[in-house]
């Protein structure tokens, strides 16, 4: 007997059965396929060069950092928060490698054209660069000293202004006006807005050492000789015929000779030197990708080993009909895997189109909220495909041979006595593995109700909601069974007749009834749980920074910087009580003994202040000294950093430099609010502004703040590229930025839960289509289609009660606990409508689902339908 060839023929014949399969199998690869496209992305981080074009080496300062040198069995690397600098004395090193046609030193800082009430921003560069990309001149000439610029056609387009036209910029905490002595247009794509300065002036902008006014030639290797100290990059431009790969291993041989902390990069890795956001960003589409990848495929394999173990299961009598015409166990395992193959090969190898478009499209989101850099190209593979089809074929041909298995074994006269009776769902194996997920969910419930604190506590909580609805799942018979005899009498009473025998045949049939409460339990329990995860996350963000913010007013700049010397014009101001420089990066405190970090490998906040206004701007309860202290090389640590006063420790800055810090004061933070406070002059300059960021004001008691914010807005009015944003206007872009974030969680979950809402109706479509015979049979007995069609409305009703109920308690598994090691509230946040609109949703769906295909199935002749299968 050909068994796929009878596989081919029964999968003509019972197309509704196959339909529901295809569709749970399809969907499923889909978003498996999208989440690993964005996996492979943030893994390759592609950034194909444009500024760089023509250059076929970038050499960058070193970004990596060793957590625990020497220690094999816990090393690991992360990326520095900070661009390294490069010492301009490289330049002529990597000159002086053979095959090497010319060196490019690159500096890269913010500038933003600051005229007529606008802001352009865009990124400063020297002149010299402009021959990389290329960018040539399309009218006017190269800037020729300090006063002059030039800017790019778009630019020069969104400014409004031309050749010989004077524009101000705002750049490195200071506003400055430029004659524009030229246009020059990129030959390529170019995603970031530029401007080119004298080189001399772009040095000094860029705070790489050279005098204001200097000049140098466009060439690194005369850099030593103009006062430069560092360069951003350096551009290699490889002689013509000789081989890339050969001058890359001269140049990197050279930097290590030099003992340089530089990483020469080629190929689409030179655009990292562009867009070190994209370095910055990879580990973040990583970890988000692999999560919500992870939470897909089971969902995934969830939904199809369901889908399938209902389809399975209607074909019991098939199954033992071919038992007893001689069909063997083997033979009829062969016919199952066969049509399995069939519809998930399909179903792989037409969702890579949709899973492909699916991912780009939740990668443009990401970029556009800045979980990652738009300059990242999207990369999806034959591995994420191979990977997601893999899964899911196995989930299919696994749940479909043991969904089938009872028949498929048992003795042909007895396959067809049992085909009409209810199935026996319980087992030692299906018991053990109940055990094994509900035991796994207790545990991450009681790690992150007893271990874990403030927002962490979301890695140890989301997972425990899929582990609670599997485990729920595989006892769902007899929970159905035991929640059909608690609302038989309750439901009997209030529907009548209906009602009545919805619950006797509900209860006769627990394991199909089971089979269908189980996706809508997922669905409540994903949506449930995540969607208040999210809200609560918010809430806590949301609550820290308001607690945080002790600053009534903020100077900013257009340019990202502000001078140092505006604090004291500030803290003159009458009604100020307290002013301070802000900047912030992330760093490491180092072990004494020289071995590593001794912090975790997310390293530290560090806050650079004004050690007289720190104590009025900063939200710390000090402990011991004084933060009126951090002047020079000096730290205030909180209080679990498990420093004391007097001690002195070593500071790695975002920037890979080091310093050796004394502690002068320890606090106790508040949620959210650990960092390590240094003092503005000494961290500022080893970020990538190089000045304090931000200027925080508080206003002395009893003086209105609107009164403060006016005198700060007259003190900014002849200064342009400067503003002043009040307390309300910081909590209100606060939590504009939050719901970005958090709209990007939404967005993926929402896919998930939308694939969790098409295997709800998906199953139950399934489960009640199938049903046609016993409809056929009822309405043979006297039944008419009203009746029917009631006693199925309460059959939903009561499937939709059951799955909500389970799915809350599968939700409350991760709620709870979160919201108490998260807020130490026994509630998590978030407003009761988003439940309402869960449930509601879930109700719709069954009903939906149940009662579209009853009603179709009763359009059938009840003698026909009593006949079908």
């Amino acid at each position: 007997m050909n068994m796929t060839g009878l596989a081919l023929r029964t999968l003509r014949f019972r197309k509704g059965g196959f339909l529901a399969t295809f569709v749970a199998l399809f969907f499923g690869t889909a978003i498996v396929l999208a989440c690993g496209g964005l996996l492979e992305t943030g893994i390759r981080n592609n950034v194909p060069p444009e500024r760089f074009a023509g250059a076929a080496l970038v050499v960058t300062g070193d970004r990596s950092y060793e957590l625990h040198p020497g220690n094999e069995d816990d090393s690991e690397q992360v990326v520095l928060a900070e661009g390294v600098p490069l010492d301009a004395a490289l330049a002529g090193r990597v000159r002086g490698v053979a095959g090497v046609e010319r060196v490019v030193g690159d500096v890269t800082f913010a500038a933003t054209v600051v005229d007529g009430g606008t802001q352009i921003r865009a990124q400063g560069h020297g002149w010299g660069s402009a021959s990389l990309t290329p960018y040539e001149l399309e009218r006017g000439t190269a800037p020729g000293n300090a006063g002059q610029l030039v800017l790019d056609a778009a630019t020069a387009a969104a400014s409004g202004v031309g050749v010989g036209d004077s524009v101000r910029v705002a750049a490195r905490g200071e506003t400055a006006s430029y004659k524009v002595s030229g246009v020059a247009r990129a030959r390529g794509a170019v995603g970031q807005r530029a401007m080119f300065f004298a080189e001399g002036e772009a040095l000094r902008l860029a705070g790489a050492g050279a005098g204001a006014g200097g000049s140098v030639p466009g060439a690194a290797d005369a850099a030593g000789a103009s006062g430069a100290a560092h360069f951003d990059a350096l551009a290699v431009v490889v002689r013509s015929g000789v081989p890339v790969s050969q001058v890359k291993a001269a140049v990197s041989e050279a930097l290590a000779g030099a003992d340089a902390q530089a990483t020469v990069l080629s190929g689409d890795d030179r655009g990292l030197a562009e867009y070190p956001a994209a370095m910055d960003r990879r580990e973040d589409l990583i970890s988000l990708a692999g999560v919500f990848g992870g939470m897909a495929v089971m969902v995934a394999l969830f939904v199809t080993a369901g889908t399938m173990s209902i389809s399975a299961a209607q074909r019991r009598r098939e199954l033992a009909l071919m038992r007893a015409i001689g069909a063997t166990p083997r033979q009829l395992r062969r016919m199952l895997v066969a049509e399995t193959l069939l519809i998930a090969v399909a179903a792989a190898l037409l969702a890579w189109l949709p899973g492909r478009w699916l991912g780009e499209a939740l990668f443009e989101q990401l970029a556009a909220a800045g979980v990652t850099a738009p300059a990242v190209e999207f990369s999806q593979g034959w591995i994420p495909l191979v990977a997601a089809g893999g899964a899911v074929l196995i989930t299919a041909v696994g749940a479909g041979l043991i969904g089938s298995r009872h028949a498929v074994r048992t003795r042909p006269t007895e396959a067809l006595a049992e085909a009409a009776l209810q199935q026996r769902w319980f087992s030692k194996i299906r018991l053990l593995f109940a055990v094994i997920f509900l035991g796994g969910a207790a545990a991450l419930a009681i790690v992150t109700w007893t271990v874990m604190h403030g927002p962490i506590a979301a890695s140890t909580a989301g997972p425990t909601v899929i582990c609670a609805a599997i485990g729920l799942a595989l006892i769902a018979p007899g929970l159905t069974k035991v929640c059909a005899a608690l609302l038989h009498r309750p439901v009997s009473a209030l529907t009548g007749m209906a009602g009545d025998l919805a619950m006797v045949n509900s209860r006769a049939r627990t394991v199909q009834v089971a089979a269908s409460v189980s996706p809508v339990m997922l669905a409540v329990a994903v949506a449930t749980a995540n969607m208040y995860l999210l809200t609560t996350q918010s809430d806590l963000t949301e609550r820290a920074f308001t607690e945080n913010l002790r600053a009534d007013a903020v100077l900013v700049s257009a340019s990202g910087t502000v001078a140092p010397s505006l604090v004291d014009q500030v803290s003159a101001l009458p009604g100020v009580a307290a002013a301070s420089a802000y900047v912030t990066s992330t760093g490491f405190i180092e072990r004494s003994d020289g071995r590593g970090a001794e912090t975790g490998d997310d390293g530290l906040t560090l806050q650079g202040v004004s050690a007289a206004g720190a104590a009025g701007t900063s939200a710390v309860s000090v402990t011991a000294g004084s933060l009126g202290e951090l002047r020079g090389d000096t730290v205030a640590l909180p209080e679990g950093a498990g420093h004391e006063v007097g001690e002195t420790i070593s500071l790695r800055f975002g920037d890979n430099g080091t310093a050796r810090v004394r502690v002068v004061a320890t606090y106790r933070p508040k949620a959210g609010g650990e960092a390590a406070l240094l003092p503005a002059e000494l961290l500022a300059p080893h970020t990538s502004g190089g000045l304090p960021q931000q200027i925080l004001v508080r206003t002395e008691p009893g003086v209105a703040g609107a009164d403060v914010t006016a005198a700060l807005r007259e003190l900014v009015e002849d200064k342009p590229g400067l503003a002043v944003a009040d307390r309300d206007a910081l909590i209100a872009a606060h939590s504009q930025d939050t719901e970005t974030q958090a709209w990007v969680n939404y967005l993926l979950i929402g896919m998930i839960v939308a694939y969790t809402a098409v295997s709800v109706v998906n199953s139950l479509a399934t489960a009640t289509g199938g049903r046609r015979r016993e409809f056929g049979l009822q309405r043979l007995t006297g039944a008419t289609k009203a009746q029917v069609m009631r006693m199925v409305t309460v059959e939903g009703l009561v499937v939709a009660a059951i799955g909500v109920l389970l799915g809350t308690a599968a939700a409350a598994t991760t709620l709870l606990p979160f919201a108490h090691a998260a807020t130490d509230s026994r509630l998590p946040s978030g407003p009761l409508w988003i439940y309402g609109t869960v449930v509601a949703t879930a109700l719709t769906l069954t009903l939906s689902a149940t009662l579209i295909p009853a009603w179709r199935a009763l359009k059938v002749q009840p003698v026909r339908a009593a006949r079908a299968e």
